[in-house]
Order: structure tokens, then C-alpha cells, then sequence
């Protein structure tokens, strides 16, 4: 029977606090790696913020890239006919 009660006594005296030591380690880390997806959930949002105009942007682009296609295409005639 004494055994018994000094095996209870290291159970209580030496596991439970190294247990609870090593749960508040794990909570901690837990705590840091949801802080840390919530600051990269804002800044998705905050990028997505940022990507909604880029459909009107692309129009606009697409229209310069073509006016610079016949402005050069146009160029590039002018030369061969000086060269040629």
C-alpha cells in the first residue's frame, strides 16, 4: 500500500506539472500559428481589395498595345521602303 501512495505522489508532484508545462507549450504555439493566419487572411483580403480593377486595366493595356502595333507596323513599312 505505500507503494500505492508514493506512486500517487509522483504522478502528482512530477507528471501533471510536466504534462500541464508541455499543454501550454502546445497552446502557445497554437495561439501564434491563429495570429499568424489571421494576418495573412488580411492581407489576402486586403490584396484582393487591390486586384479589382484589373479587368479595366487590361482593356486599357490591350487598346495601347494595339495602337503601338500600328504605329510600328507602320514604322517598320516606312524604313524598308528608305532601305530597299
Amino acid at each position: 500500500m505505500t507503494l500505492w501512495w508514493i506512486g500517487n505522489a509522483i504522478l502528482l508532484l512530477v507528471v501533471v506539472p510536466v504534462l500541464v508545462a508541455l499543454l501550454n507549450r502546445i497552446l502557445a504555439a497554437l495561439e501564434r500559428i491563429r495570429r499568424a493566419s489571421d494576418d495573412i487572411l488580411d492581407g489576402g483580403v486586403a490584396l484582393t481589395r487591390e486586384l479589382d480593377d484589373v479587368p479595366e486595366m487590361l482593356a486599357i493595356t490591350h487598346s495601347t498595345v494595339v495602337a503601338v502595333a500600328v504605329g510600328a507596323t507602320r514604322y517598320a513599312g516606312s524604313v524598308a521602303k528608305l532601305l530597299g
